[in-house]
């Protein structure tokens, strides 16, 4: 390669990097102004610049678009295949013609392997996120307290979407596989309770009855996520979707989930014991990527996905594991101010990187329209009947709408989705809109409901 042209897409790669981390942190500021949840803004900001700037031709976007089947590309050519035939394998006719045209171009290399450290980057990115994500709710000590009613909002909310959500997907796509339509199911049984809470802070209604059972029902959500995520990723592992195999990686999931919570405390306090002599910020970032680094490769030893090794030590985190060290509430800094730099850099341009996946040239299909709003529709009455969970002293409709968000917990199901393959681009992109669609609903309908019901935020 000439020196020129190597310096030139050498400039190119770099302004791309700092491009998305701009965009990134854009949309989060867009997303604060106009009021939505920060996630949603980065994942749109991502999704325009994405479609955008590969219809423009950038290459670097081009090849950020496709994700880790570029990875997939070189793992065909190295079995035997010619870059030709792998690129079609991995892309399809059309689009791997232009990826392998683009990798025997004079920035191949280059191309390869910022495509090869995006996918390692996004793998480590989802599982950090997950782990960020548990880090909100001390599981141990809430599930004592927890109220039966909202124990019954959680489990209808996460098993009344997912049911619905099978049944419309097996209709409206058939000739997809069982995996796919597991995997799709489970998202939609995710919630993410940060919009909730949002809003009801913005309201002052945090001290409402309402918001105590869905705030509790937060505590059990997380459990059952954790579970559903590990069942539909051992699936995708295995590759069958028999009922003698779901039951066994159900049996598997949940083994290791009552593990992690039976043992992990006490695995934490050997580790905190051995650290006691070194400073309590070197101690809380040592013990928790420690933590996320061992539980992620045991999930992967019986088959699950490292992610759920994640989400599991985020839930057990806390600072009250730190005692040795004085008063918790007298630290300078708590676990999450230490891992504040995955919030504001790595969280975000995973996200960008998402909606930059999104390819909205596969919704330009009446099926895909068909599936997107069956899929809506499931998502949107599942959560509305988990409000039959709870007490009739309480406005059922608010606690239903609170339910409704899939926000940040939804879109990591559907990245670790198409990462194993298991998604194919227009579902993901579906899944997608869909999560964007409801997360942005539930603001809207939940300022409603409370308004329209001025009783709620009686204690």
């Amino acid at each position: 390669m000439h020196p020129s042209n190597e310096l030139i897409i050498t400039l190119s790669i770099m302004f791309g990097v700092v491009m998305i981390l701009t965009f990134a942190l854009l949309g989060r500021l867009v997303a604060r102004k106009l009021e939505i949840p920060t996630v949603i803004g980065e994942l749109l900001t991502g999704v325009l610049i994405g479609n955008l700037m590969y219809y423009w031709g950038y290459d670097l976007v081009v090849i950020l678009r496709e994700g880790a089947t570029c990875s997939d590309i070189a793992g065909y050519a190295l079995s035997g295949h010619s870059w030709e035939e792998a690129a079609r394998l991995a892309l399809g006719k059309d689009t791997g013609i232009k990826i392998i045209e683009m990798l025997r171009g004079p920035g191949g290399s280059q191309y390869m392997q910022v495509s090869l450290a995006v996918d390692l980057f996004s793998h480590y990115g989802v599982m950090f996120v997950m782990f960020y994500i548990g880090l909100e709710t001390y599981v141990i000590s809430q599930l004592r307290s927890m109220k039966a009613d909202s124990f019954k909002v959680a489990l209808i909310g996460a098993l009344a979407p997912m049911l619905i959500g099978l049944v419309v997907i097996s209709l409206l796509s058939p000739d997809t596989s069982n995996l796919e339509h597991i995997f799709i199911a489970t998202t939609l049984g995710t919630t993410s309770i940060a919009v909730t809470a949002s809003v009801f802070g913005r309201l002052r209604q945090k001290h409402s009855r309402e918001a105590k059972v869905i705030f509790g029902a937060a505590v059990m959500d997380d459990i059952l996520a954790l579970v559903m995520l590990a069942i539909a990723t051992g699936i995708a592992v295995t590759g069958s979707a028999g009922i003698g195999d779901i039951a066994r990686t159900a049996a598997h999931a949940i083994l290791f989930i009552a593990c992690a919570f039976g043992l992990g405390p006490a695995f934490l306090r050997f580790l905190i014991w051995l650290l006691v002599r070194f400073d309590v910020l070197e101690a809380k970032l040592f013990v928790s990527f420690v933590l996320v680094m061992v539980f992620a490769g045991l999930a992967s030893l019986i088959h699950l996905s490292p992610v759920v090794g994640a989400f599991a030590a985020g839930l057990l985190m806390h600072e009250s594991h730190f005692q040795s060290w004085g008063d918790v509430n007298q630290k300078k800094h708590s676990i999450r101010e230490l891992f504040a730099p995955l919030e504001v850099i790595i969280v975000p341009v995973f996200f960008i990187l998402m909606g930059m996946e999104v390819k909205l040239e596969t919704l330009f299909d009446w099926q895909i329209v068909y599936i997107t709003s069956g899929l809506i529709a499931a998502a949107i009455i599942g959560k509305w009947l988990s409000g039959i969970g709870a007490p009739r002293k309480v406005n059922r409709l608010v606690v239903a709408f609170g339910m409704m968000p899939r926000g940040e917990v939804g879109l990591a199901f559907a990245f670790i989705g198409k990462s194993m393959g298991v998604l194919n681009a227009s579902m993901f992109s579906v899944i997608v809109i869909m999560i964007v669609v409801t997360t942005l609903m539930t603001p809207l309908l939940l300022r409603a409901a409370i308004g329209k019901h001025s009783q709620v935020g009686a204690t």
